[in-house]
């Protein structure tokens, strides 16, 4: 699945991922209005509505981005709604042509690690049918518990033709906590790194490993270290824009080749109409405005990892 991402970016000229993570107030209020019409002011009313505001950004980008990361505890929080929203979205970013990277973060004991990545990335046997639950192409893993909650990804990887990105140094402020803690001298999240690579050994596509990790923007001396420990690790690396995180301190992230880094963006985008530098498009163009975020940020990323 790696090989096919690559070939994307490289197509589009496009190292970016755009985050689907919809807040209720993100949505515009004439989607929300006609969704509670129809379903009341219910969770079905709040999933419908966020679907039609994926819908519409996935129809308005789809053409310029390589994948989408919907973030699933964003549709959890409307229930079963929500995750019939979050199905729905992936399947029509699928249809598009898309690369669905399910940011959900699992990782537990094995038996379980292997359920969450069936149900995900996998396939599952019912009587005399194969079905597959929500069918992403890669998911976020977390490996707290080591390689026994990793290994049950990896090995559906192999079998499906699938991908996954550990989380190795994340990008929200208190990561350091346990992250930065030395080991022997050595800080976890490097020894997180180290595994990360032996771990893709074993799930290889043509240059790159099917088993990619997370590094957040906000940690660009960091993102440089780790970039030399796992030269053929993909990084997916949250926390452009928003958080903080700019074009010029993800160069370091990128190889040589140009390659092994894909940079998200959320709220940055899909909200793109409720800042400043997008407002004149105006709330009835937010899809409209969600285009030009993305055509930037492409512009902002490519501009500077061509300039190094």
């Amino acid at each position: 699945m790696i090989n096919t991402l690559i070939e994307k970016i490289v197509t589009l000229n496009a190292p970016v991922v755009v985050g689907l993570d919809p807040m209720l107030s993100y949505v515009p209020k004439q989607i929300q209005q006609a969704a509670f019409e129809e379903y009341g002011e219910t969770l079905e009313g709040a999933a419908e509505a966020v679907w039609q505001y994926n819908k519409a950004i996935v129809d308005a980008v789809y053409d310029l981005i390589p994948a989408v990361k919907p973030q699933i505890a964003m549709y959890e929080q409307f229930g079963i709604p929500g995750l019939t929203a979050f199905a729905k979205t992936c399947e029509y970013c699928k249809s598009k042509g898309l690369i669905v990277i399910g940011d959900i973060k699992r990782g537990d004991i094995g038996s379980t690690s292997s359920a969450y990545a069936v149900g995900h990335i996998g396939t599952i046997q019912v009587g005399s049918k194969t079905y597959s639950g929500f069918r992403e192409d890669f998911v976020t893993v977390n490996p707290y518990l080591g390689s026994d909650g990793v290994k049950p990804f990896v090995e559906v990887c192999k079998k499906e033709n699938k991908g996954i990105f550990v989380l190795v140094k994340t990008s929200n402020p208190s990561s350091g906590e346990f992250q930065d803690q030395l080991v022997d001298g050595t800080p976890l999240y490097e020894l997180v790194a180290r595994k990360v690579v032996e771990w893709g050994e074993e799930c290889m596509g043509n240059t790159y490993s099917n088993v990619g990790c997370v590094v957040g923007a906000t940690y660009p001396e960091m993102g440089k270290v780790l970039r030399k420990l796992m030269p053929k690790t993909y990084i997916l690396v949250p926390g452009y824009g928003a958080q903080g995180g700019k074009a010029e301190d993800l160069v370091p992230y990128f190889n040589a080749d140009g390659l092994g880094a894909i940079v998200n963006s959320s709220r940055g985008i899909i909200a793109a109409y409720q800042q400043e530098r997008y407002a004149s498009f105006g709330e009835g163009n937010f899809a409209d405005a969600s285009r030009q975020a993305v055509k930037d940020m492409i512009a902002d990323i490519t501009g500077a990892v061509a300039g190094q």
